[in-house]
C-alpha cells in the first residue's frame, strides 16, 4: 500500500489550503517527495505535522519556533512523547507571555486613569523615574527622534 498522499489529499484531510502547504514547505516546516512527473507527494505522517503547526499557530507561536522544534525529528513521525516535550516548552513560553500581558494590562488601567503618559513615575513610560536620573528635558522625545 502506498503511504503517500497528494497535496490535494493533505489539504483536504488537514483543513489547510494547498497554498498553505506550499508555504509550509517553502519555510522548511514540512517536506514532500516528488514523483517522476514532478508532483508533490507527502508521507501520511505529514498530517500530524500540519496539525501541530496549526495548533501552535493558534496559540500564537511563531513559525520560526515551530520549525526549530520540528527540526529535531526531520525524517520521522512526531511521536506522542515528542508532542509532550514540545507542548511543555510551549506551555512555559505561553505562561510567560500571559503573565507579561496581564501585568501590562494592569499597568495600562492605571495609566489610562491618569490620562497622561508623562508622569514622573509612569509604570509604562518611566518606571521608577529612571528618566529623571538623566536630568531635565524630554528624554523620550529625543530617543524617538533618533530611532
Amino acid at each position: 500500500m502506498d503511504n503517500t498522499l497528494s497535496v490535494g489529499d493533505v489539504a483536504r484531510r488537514s483543513g489547510v489550503a494547498v497554498s498553505t502547504l506550499h508555504y509550509y514547505e517553502e519555510k522548511g516546516l514540512i517536506q514532500s517527495l516528488r514523483t517522476q512527473g514532478n508532483q508533490r507527494r507527502y508521507h501520511r505522517s505529514i498530517l500530524r505535522r500540519v496539525a501541530i503547526i496549526r495548533i501552535a499557530k493558534q496559540a500564537g507561536i511563531s513559525l520560526r519556533i515551530i520549525k526549530s522544534h520540528l527540526e529535531k525529528f526531520p525524517t520521522r513521525e512526531v511521536s506522542p512523547s515528542d508532542w509532550q516535550q514540545m507542548s511543555s516548552e510551549w506551555r512555559a513560553m505561553l505562561n510567560e507571555r500571559i503573565l507579561s500581558l496581564t501585568q501590562l494590562r494592569d499597568k495600562l488601567d492605571s495609566c489610562i486613569g491618569c490620562g497622561c503618559l508623562s508622569l514622573r513615575d509612569c509604570p509604562l513610560r518611566n518606571p521608577e523615574d529612571k528618566l529623571g536620573e538623566e536630568g531635565p528635558g524630554a528624554r523620550l522625545l529625543e530617543e524617538e527622534k533618533q530611532n
